[in-house]
């Protein structure tokens, strides 16, 4: 026992040996192979420790920032996880690990994309950059999954004296914010020309597809192990209950998990619910009831709030146009395509400011057509509560003709 816990100091002490080193500005090139032979051997909770230990000796956490940049250059593949337990399918932990597989998808695609921004002419830079918004687009739903971390996650490390890591985490996210916040404002610069383009690759496009891969690697060899060894069946059926609230990302959980003994559902009876009624000024509704029949109407439906984040959609049976539930908590300008995002805009300036309540669009589609119509909410007093789009199949009404008053069933 009292080798294993010398062991446990030693590894601990030499970490910090070489982190401290490269704090004091050694090169990260000479502490590199010593990093990687340490962290071959030290289980992933020292590391954690290890963090925490230097936030407590004094290490100004912007200086924690830094070095975690470093060694996590090195994490990959190199902690010993021998010890990390495994993860049934639909568990809150393997939603988390599968969004990690489509953020890492779509960051290989926009490394990609700035690979080739050399080789691409001037005539090719809309097109180009139009491209490259759609990913970072979609890079920007990570914002979900780190909410989820820090109001859903990190409360339970802080509980069991884990103070300093989650905070440090927290510092990552929010660079990784600003560096996609900041990539989004430069490719939606109206007339970038490619010299600037290539430039601003460098400074804030590079950076932040490199954040969001890091992270990745944090969480995967750090953070979600010790999760795993922290977190009870009942927390984790806690932070499942509550997840929707805040969103899914890039990746809509196929199946529902539960603790054991316990029944599994992705239904009403997982969300939390006052009583199971909804009560309107005209009647009420069993929560079940109003679900059939938002479910039911021969329209789809779309909400997206006054933050102009989508909120809800119906699922009927024959979808026009498919939903999952990665898209909520999204920007809606992030759910069209980039061509045609000037387009939403102008109807939640229109619909926001009071200019207009309606627009109505229609299209051939597929050989069907399809009517489209989005509508301004407001209150009683007028205030602006959000869009609601609703489309519909209309092929089979403008074929009508006549009468039909005999009952029959389709």
């Amino acid at each position: 026992m009292s080798e294993t816990i010398d062991n446990s100091r030693a590894r601990k002490a030499k970490l910090k040996e070489l982190l401290l080193r490269l704090h004091a500005g050694e090169p990260q090139e000479a502490v590199h192979a010593d990093l990687v032979r340490t962290l071959g051997t030290i289980p992933y909770g020292e590391v954690v420790e290890v963090e925490q230990e230097l936030l407590q000796e004094g290490l100004p956490q912007e200086e924690l920032l830094k070095l975690c940049d470093v060694h996590s250059a090195v994490l990959g593949g190199n902690v010993d996880l021998s010890a990390s337990k495994s993860i049934p399918e639909g568990h809150p932990m393997d939603v988390l690990i599968q969004e990690n597989k489509a953020l890492a998808a779509v960051v290989a695609k926009a490394n990609a994309r700035l690979a080739a921004l050399g080789r691409v002419d001037e005539a090719e830079m809309p097109a180009a950059t139009l491209d490259l918004i759609a990913l970072f687009n979609q890079l920007t739903d990570v914002n979900k999954h780190y909410l989820r971390k820090e109001y859903l996650l990190f409360p339970y490390l802080e509980r069991g004296g884990v103070t300093g890591p989650p905070k440090v985490m927290w510092g990552k996210h929010d660079e990784i914010r600003d560096l996609l916040k900041g990539s989004l404002e430069v490719l939606k610069t109206p007339g970038i020309t490619r010299e600037e383009l290539l430039a601003s690759s460098e400074i804030v496009l590079r950076p932040a597809v490199k954040g969001v891969a890091d992270m990745i690697v944090k969480e995967e060899e750090i953070l979600f192990p010790m999760l795993m060894d922290a977190l009870s069946d009942g927390d984790w059926y806690e932070i499942q209950r509550q997840s929707l609230e805040f969103g899914y990302c890039l990746y809509d959980p196929p199946v529902a998990w539960a603790p054991p003994g316990m029944a599994v559902t992705m239904g009403l009876e997982a969300l939390p619910q006052q009583a199971g009624k909804v009560q309107l000024p005209t009647g009420s509704f069993a929560v079940q009831d109003l679900l059939a029949i938002l479910n039911t109407l021969p329209v789809d439906v779309t909400f997206v709030g006054s933050d102009d984040k989508v909120k809800y959609f119906s699922q009927g049976r024959e979808r026009i146009f498919q939903r999952n539930r990665a898209i909520l908590g999204r920007d809606v300008r992030q759910c069209h395509p980039p061509a045609s995002a000037h387009i939403v805009d102008k109807i939640l300036e229109d619909f926001r400011s009071g200019r207009q309540d309606r627009a109505p669009f229609w299209i051939n589609m597929g050989g069907r057509f399809i009517h489209i119509e989005y509508f301004a909410l407001r209150s009683e007093e007028g205030e602006y509560l959000g869009t609601l789009e609703v489309s519909q199949d209309l092929t089979g009404y403008r074929a009508l003709e006549g009468e039909k008053r005999i009952l029959s069933y389709v």
